[in-house]
């Protein structure tokens, strides 16, 4: 019994950190960052326009981390998260695709 019970909890133990991962919102932000890069290799994004949106990202992970600070990502933050990664998505395509006039070299 006892043996039951602490193969139990040692496993309950084990599944705590990964559900209070974040690994989807994970795989955007990585996505985003290579959207954010390639546009400014091909010149969509001016360099003002990907300071921006790299300081979005990075206020995105932070937001990501202080939901995981305490161990767990409840739905309201898991749901905040994303609504926040949805705003920058949006953000990322509307800066690629502005009729903003672009730098021939930097």
């Amino acid at each position: 019994m006892f043996r039951k019970l602490a193969v139990a909890a040692f496993l309950t133990a084990m599944a705590l950190p990964a559900m209070a991962g974040t690994p989807g919102l994970d795989a955007r932000e990585q996505n985003q960052r290579e959207r954010i890069a390639q546009g400014a290799r091909s010149g969509e994004l001016n360099r003002p326009e990907t300071r921006r949106l790299v300081r979005g990202e990075v206020r995105l992970h932070r937001h990501e981390r202080i939901a995981r600070s305490d161990g767990v990502v409840t739905g309201a933050e898991r749901l905040r998260l994303q609504r926040n990664a949805n705003r920058m998505s949006k953000r990322i395509y509307v800066q690629k695709h502005d009729p903003q006039p672009r730098p021939r070299s930097w």
